[in-house]
């Protein structure tokens, strides 16, 4: 198991890369609450702010719905759900407003057909399988001596980093369309602005973060195959 959880290619990849995603958790946890004390001067919701925007947008066939937990905040594309989180939905803090516009950009990214959104939709099935099952099927290719299994796992598991690097424009632009949106309609002054934009770019480092990780855990399997066929 050393071998496999332990190696060196672990620490000088992986471990590194699980601390950066480790801060920028804390990162955004912290900036969020930093910014759920700051009431927007507007005075709306989480709720009430997607469902305006959705409607600015000309967006009539999403719904907005409360779901479970803090930063749980999603949009389901396949049921054109808006779903905001409890420390959202009610909310009429500045960090509430940038997430609920955040999800906003969602749906209207699905409206236009956004380019890398669309293809991030494709891929969701084999990146869920392949960051599953990818890693471990590698692995038993490297525990078993056997180079096709280790070649399947490999290429299962570069569907799941694509998906990660994807989601990257996916997040950024999302959030570009956030910030211009509550400023063109008003909805947050400059300062409040300011303070969405640090909730969301903090949010956003999360996912560059998770892309890391992908990538250091690909490359750590790809050294490993690559030491066993040289040993071979």
């Amino acid at each position: 198991m050393g071998f496999f959880y332990m190696d060196r290619y672990y620490l000088i990849l992986v471990v590194p890369a699980l601390i950066i995603s480790m801060i920028a958790q804390i990162k955004v946890k912290s900036t969020f609450n930093k910014y759920s004390k700051v009431g927007n001067s507007k005075h709306m919701t989480g709720a009430e702010v997607a469902r305006y925007l959705l409607q600015v947008n000309g967006i009539q066939d999403v719904q907005v719905t409360q779901v479970g937990g803090q930063l749980t905040d999603h949009y389901d594309p396949r049921k054109k759900v808006l779903r905001l989180s409890e420390s959202t939905y009610a909310s009429t803090s500045v960090a509430a407003i940038g997430v609920a516009a955040h999800e906003t950009g969602h749906a209207i990214q699905h409206k236009v057909k956004y380019g890398p959104l669309v293809l991030r939709s494709t891929l969701v099935p084999v990146a869920g399988f392949g960051s599953a099952a990818g890693p471990y099927i590698a692995i038993l290719g490297l525990f078993l001596g056997w180079p096709v299994i280790i070649n399947v796992g490999l290429v299962l598991f570069f569907a799941a980093i694509l998906f990660y690097l994807i989601t990257l424009p996916v997040e950024f632009n999302a959030s570009k369309r956030a910030i211009s949106v509550l400023g063109s309609t008003g909805i947050l002054m400059r300062e409040e602005l300011i303070s969405a934009k640090k909730v969301l770019n903090a949010a956003a480092m999360t996912y560059v973060a998770s892309a890391l990780v992908a990538i250091a855990s690909f490359l750590r399997l790809l050294l490993l195959a690559n030491s066993r066929r040289n040993r071979d």
